[in-house]
């Protein structure tokens, strides 16, 4: 797990030795464990090392010939990779070096052999002559980003590392800011700063000499599609789900240095702990968040769980006081914003689990790909039963109606491109937007914050193919989502009781907000960037009554992005709480 960056130049430019010193300094947290740098010729590459994986001789880049390789990333199935060359073929045990092997045999293709989460950059220099190759992983576990400018492509793994460097700008993107206000996240691949975009899931490009000549896209679901089984009872849908399972718990346990578990409480998390429990991991470490007041608490619950398989549990209080002291740091590491308020506990916990541990395994990916969430059964249902279909609405309802309904552009041209309705198509929207974009977007930030690696089990090639191209009925039955999810858990660890009402987890920013409203109303109102959108009145009228439903939302999301455009446009740094950043002049 690290973090990578570099240049691919035209003809006539070399790359800029100070710009990419910028650049991986602004990702010195994703790799403190080491710097590669390698040029070659037109192109550069450099390298920040978390050490996971083949601690004492995997220093990257990776090179073999005329061809280079730097990766962020966990190549599960390095094992069988390795098997189909030689092996004197091979400089190291690192997971991230076969890929290099397989692109010099297979091309541009090569991506689809493989399993695991990855920001690929390889490099070959010949004749004179430089081809560049990105790559990301088909879920977009992994982040990577792209920026043109006059002397060619510069690539890093975080926006605030290419505009370090001089690449992008400090603007918005017109569109972007109601995208995000509606949505708490922007699609697609244009992100919010102008002149920056992401690689898409799955997505390859081929760059020649500082130009983008080719883009492909490996598409998971696509692949999955393709492995329809026959008809299925229960028991063989379990036997299914639980192979796939517990070979990927077991490849996503490998690492050569502790690992742990973020534990809710919930259905995604406790499946991890059941299957890990299964493969005879010992006293697994697991950490759990709770809040001092105002939310639903399930640590009790997690900690009864975990007492059932021998765990090594720990419990977080986040306080209020702990909120606002750190939420500055918390909401700059957001550079690709998601204004999810679920970042305040990730963010913590991240900074809790890295006293002891260096890779966390966490539950993202199992609403999605096993239809948990109410909106998956609402589309299931006729209009007249209330069946509506997903983010037809946003955050702020119709207060942006001046703008008409292009916040949802974007979400609307996915839904056309994937051609597919009711609850596949609703969740293979979610999968292509909301989860790379928002949910694994937060983990990656939060957890790298803390250099910490984070690894999702649920999201993995073996588990889509056992579980995708299932009917609806293992998905949604008795008014359960996610139901043969639930019916493996109970047979798995009982205690995790997977058909009992959940409370689910929440943060009680309405809440806090409310409580400080008469202080940080004012503050958060007379923002440059708030008073573009709404008045100052309105915004404090929000914050005098954000613990209400609905308006607790809109209340954190203005606050969330008061203090991201506070640091990310107008440089404000961060060492100060959340009242002394708002304060601060520009």
């Amino acid at each position: 797990m690290c973090g990578i960056a570099g240049l691919s130049c035209l003809p006539g430019h070399h790359p800029d030795q100070d710009a990419l010193e910028r650049m991986s300094q602004a990702i010195f947290h994703r790799g403190p464990d080491g710097e590669g740098r390698l040029d070659l010729g037109g192109a550069a590459l450099r390298h920040r090392r978390l050490s996971i994986v083949d601690i004492a001789g995997g220093a990257q880049p990776f090179r073999l010939g005329a061809a280079a390789l730097i990766a962020n990333g966990e190549i599960y199935n390095d094992p069988a990779i390795r098997r189909r060359f030689p092996k004197t073929c091979f400089q190291t045990h690192s997971d991230c070096e076969p890929p290099l092997h397989l692109w010099l045999h297979d091309g541009a293709g090569y991506t689809h052999e493989l399993r695991g989460m990855y920001a690929i950059a390889i490099v070959e220099n010949e004749h004179g002559r430089h081809e560049m190759v990105l790559s990301r992983d088909p879920f977009g576990i992994k982040p990577l980003y792209i920026a043109a400018y006059e002397g060619g492509i510069a690539f890093a793994s975080e926006p605030q590392a290419l505009l370090a460097g001089g690449f992008g700008k400090r603007s918005i993107r017109d569109g972007a800011r109601d995208e995000l206000m509606q949505l708490q996240f922007t699609t697609g691949q244009d992100i919010i700063f102008d002149g920056i975009r992401r690689l898409l899931p799955g997505e390859t490009l081929r760059i020649v000499d500082g130009r983008i000549v080719e883009s492909r896209r490996r598409h998971v679901l696509h692949e999955a599609r393709d492995t329809v089984p026959a008809r299925l009872s229960d028991e063989q849908a379990l036997a299914r789900l639980n192979t796939a399972l517990l070979d990927s718990v077991s490849a996503h346990l490998r690492a050569d240095v502790p690992l742990g578990l973020f534990l809710s409480g919930g259905i995604d998390s406790s499946v991890i702990l059941a299957a890990a429990h299964r493969l005879g991991l010992p006293h697994p470490r697991t950490w759990t968040a709770r809040f001092d007041a105002g939310a639903a608490d399930e640590s009790a619950d997690a900690a009864a769980l975990v007492a059932s398989v021998g765990a090594e549990h720990h419990v977080l209080t986040v306080t209020e006081d702990m909120v606002w002291r750190d939420l500055p740091s918390i909401v700059a590491c957001m550079d690709d914003p998601a204004a999810d308020y679920a970042v305040i506990p990730t963010w913590f916990l991240a900074r809790e689990a890295r006293k002891d541990v260096t890779v966390i395994l966490s539950g993202e990916g199992g609403d999605e790909l096993f239809a948990g969430y109410g909106r998956y059964r609402r589309v299931m249902k006729p209009w007249w039963k209330g069946g509506r279909a997903p983010y037809r609405s946003g955050t702020f309802g119709k207060r942006f109606a001046e703008h008409g309904r292009q916040w949802r552009c974007g979400i609307a041209m996915t839904e056309l491109a994937l051609g597919v309705s009711g609850l596949e198509g609703a969740q293979a929207l979610d999968i292509a937007e909301w989860l790379p974009n928002d949910l694994l977007l937060k983990l990656d930030r939060c957890l790298m914050a803390h250099s910490v690696e984070g690894r999702t089990p649920l999201l993995d090639p073996v588990v889509a193919k056992a579980i995708w191209p299932l009917p609806e009925h293992f998905k949604v039955r008795d008014g359960y989502g996610k139901w043969l999810l639930r019916r493996w858990l109970q047979d798995a660890l009982p205690q995790a009781r997977p058909f009992a009402p959940k409370q689910g987890f929440t943060v009680p920013v309405g809440p806090w907000i409310e409580k400080q409203a008469q202080r940080l109303g004012p503050l958060v109102a007379r923002q440059p960037c708030i008073r573009a959108m709404m008045p100052g009145p309105d915004v404090e009228r929000l914050f005098a009554r954000a613990s209400q439903r609905g308006v607790a939302r809109q209340a954190w999301t203005l606050l969330f992005f008061a203090l991201w455009h506070r640091h990310h446009i107008e440089g404000v740094p961060v060492d100060g709480d959340t009242f002394e950043t708002l304060s601060r002049a520009s």
